[in-house]
């Protein structure tokens, strides 16, 4: 049993999940003290490919990063990097799907925090950079490592947006989900099934995670 696509879906996992980590939290962080209208808007926007159909995402990200689009052959051009069709292409797809996640978990943190206790690290001199990182974000860390783990879980599972801009290819390209639905296509229902089943085990594990993150908050609520 080849593991490339398992080793291939964890390390893009992981990279688009470090990228939305900060990328949710700098806009939970500003939009959760933006006017009502402006949040609103802002909210729609963002989490738009939350409500998307996957292939749909991939469709707008091939318009964007095509070899022939602006911004694909201007990295082709310049650089001789090809946008598509590589392992690293399915980490834009999955940012853009996971992003949501994040960010509406983060913000969902961020406004139940007690903004008293910034107010009281203010009079005392500290600056808005100490308060977010040793207070605020301390005090949030829940929300968000449960926001984190989803984001995580979310893409290692992700097939539609991955498969149309970084393609099936064995041994370069392939992931767990892409690699099911080749074996299924091909008549492999076997290993297909053992993918399954590392699926399955993989989220699982994740949903224990959060149920734990989530008693865990629960419990420490006063």
């Amino acid at each position: 049993m080849d593991w490339f696509p398992l080793y291939n879906s964890i390390r893009i996992a992981a990279v688009s999940t470090a990228a939305v980590f900060f990328l949710g939290i700098f806009a939970a962080h500003i939009i959760a003290k933006a006017p009502r209208l402006v949040k609103g808007v802002l909210d729609a926007v963002l989490t738009l490919p939350l409500v998307l159909p996957p292939t749909v995402v991939g469709y707008l990200l091939l318009l964007a990063l095509g070899p022939k689009r602006a911004i694909g052959s201007w990295f082709l051009n310049a650089f001789g990097l090809k946008l598509t069709m590589t392992w690293w292409s399915a980490i834009f797809a999955t940012i853009v799907v996971t992003f949501p996640l994040m960010y509406r978990t983060a913000r969902g943190a961020f406004e139940s925090f007690d903004e008293t206790l910034a107010q009281a690290g203010r009079t005392l001199g500290l600056s808005n950079f100490y308060i977010f990182w040793r207070i605020q974000m301390p005090v949030c860390r829940q929300g968000i490592l449960a926001g984190t783990v989803l984001a995580f879980a979310r893409a290692l599972g992700e097939y539609g947006a991955t498969s149309m801009v970084a393609g099936y290819t064995p041994g370069r390209t392939a992931t767990v989900s892409t690699t099911v639905y080749q074996l299924w296509r091909t008549g492999e229902d076997a290993l297909a099934l053992r993918w399954v089943l590392v699926n399955l085990g993989i989220s699982a594990a994740v949903l224990l995670a959060v149920n734990l993150l989530e008693r865990k908050e629960v419990r420490s609520w006063p």
